[in-house]
């Protein structure tokens, strides 16, 4: 009998060696001298297949078990269930929908070595490019391409189609804050929703991101002392720690915004404390916290619990109102970046401190804008200071 065939009870079993590991397969039939030789045939096309680097295990064995594990719907499916473990709900539930949407609907059902580098290039020129920002292109592209890390490391094969394809990001927008002017009058047009304005006016001068706001308890402000601390968000529906460690930030407040909050405290202060549950930075642990929110919807009474509630409930139409032009809540977050740095005073590190940042480059990219018309006559004091005059 030749090698690679051999005889287990009644059935005739191949065997070869393909990509670093011993394969075995059962033939269908019985064990007659017919199905043996059937088989020395067989296992000399598949190892010069494998030689030629054509071999197709599907082809051969369309049934077998290690087809199954060996399509990348299988890699799909390990790697969202080590991304669920890893990480919050809000970010898994964005990677399980390119996964699904994208991915799973044209790689799923392939075996992941017979997916071609140039078949995954004219997908993305042709089928991604065309309907969606290069950015999402290009997480879509970084999601397939941890699948194949997967892949690798399972198979311990050099195998990733995605190995060359990049995909350039324009040049991010300015950062586009609100000027003192526009301030004033969205914090100074007439509305019945009293709380919605403590809001915006405590998020303009305090800088938090709008889920940091919404989940901003009693318990975490000292209004003697002016402080505020920001240690969790709702995202998503959920109630979570801060972004990062070091977002978990406690703050001195500028008069504004501590006046916004001692004008919010006759609304909700006195209310009873509710019980959630926060989830922890390994996304697995749970925290049970007794509080009371800060702010409330207007219309509802009931604590903010999506930035959309604010944003369709109220923010577009009073800003409309306002006569100013239409921007995000997050805005506000800008807006106290870009104030602080036009005033010539506050240094990039205190900013970056107060808004939870490490680095003052994120301050710099994406939240601050030197405001001209807001900021001191630099050009005047220069002349003072080096006494050009």
């Amino acid at each position: 009998m030749a090698d690679g065939v051999e005889v287990r009870g009644n059935h005739v079993r191949v065997y070869f060696r393909y990509q670093g590991e011993l394969c075995r397969e059962t033939l269908p039939g019985d064990a007659s001298a017919a199905s043996v030789a059937n088989a020395e045939r067989l296992v000399g096309i598949i190892n010069y297949e494998i030689q030629a680097g054509t071999f197709n295990y599907a082809r051969h064995f369309p049934d077998s078990p290690r087809v199954k594990t060996n399509s990348l719907g299988h890699f799909i499916d390990i790697w969202l269930d080590i991304k669920r473990n890893q990480m919050a709900t809000s970010g898994f539930v964005m990677y399980r929908s390119r996964a699904e949407k994208h991915i799973r609907p044209r790689w799923g059902h392939l075996q992941a070595d017979s997916i071609d580098h140039l078949d995954i290039q004219d997908w993305v020129q042709n089928t991604l490019m065309p309907k969606l920002h290069n950015k999402s292109v290009r997480e879509i592209v970084s999601h397939l391409r941890q699948i194949f890390r997967l892949y690798r490391t399972r198979n311990r094969s050099a195998h990733d189609p995605t190995d060359g394809i990049t995909i350039t990001l324009p040049d991010a927008d300015d950062p586009d804050p609100f000027s003192r002017e526009e301030i004033e009058a969205i914090l100074g047009t007439e509305t019945d929703r009293q709380q919605e304005i403590n809001l915006t006016e405590f998020m303009i001068w305090s800088g938090p991101r709008v889920s940091e706001a919404m989940a901003l308890a009693w318990e975490d402000v000292d209004l003697d002392a002016g402080i505020a601390l920001f240690r969790r968000a709702r995202v998503s529906g959920h109630y979570k720690v801060t972004k990062t460690r070091r977002s978990t930030r406690q703050v001195k407040l500028l008069a504004p915004a501590l006046r916004a909050l001692q004008a919010q405290a006759r609304f909700t202060m006195h209310l009873k404390p509710e019980q959630i549950e926060i989830t922890d930075r390994d996304n697995r642990t749970k925290k049970v916290q007794r509080v009371r929110f800060v702010f409330h919807n207007s219309a509802t009474g009931e604590p903010y619990r999506t930035s959309d509630a604010l944003r369709h409930g109220w923010w577009i139409h009073h800003l409309k109102n306002a006569g100013v032009r239409q921007r995000g809540p997050n805005t506000c977050r800008h807006t106290f970046a870009s104030q602080m740095l036009s005033s010539g005073i506050a240094t990039p590190e205190w900013i970056a401190d107060q808004m939870g940042h490490t680095s003052t480059a994120m301050i710099f990219k994406h939240y601050a804008k030197w405001i001209s018309k807001d900021g001191p006559d630099v050009v005047g004091l220069l002349n003072q200071a080096l006494r050009l005059t």
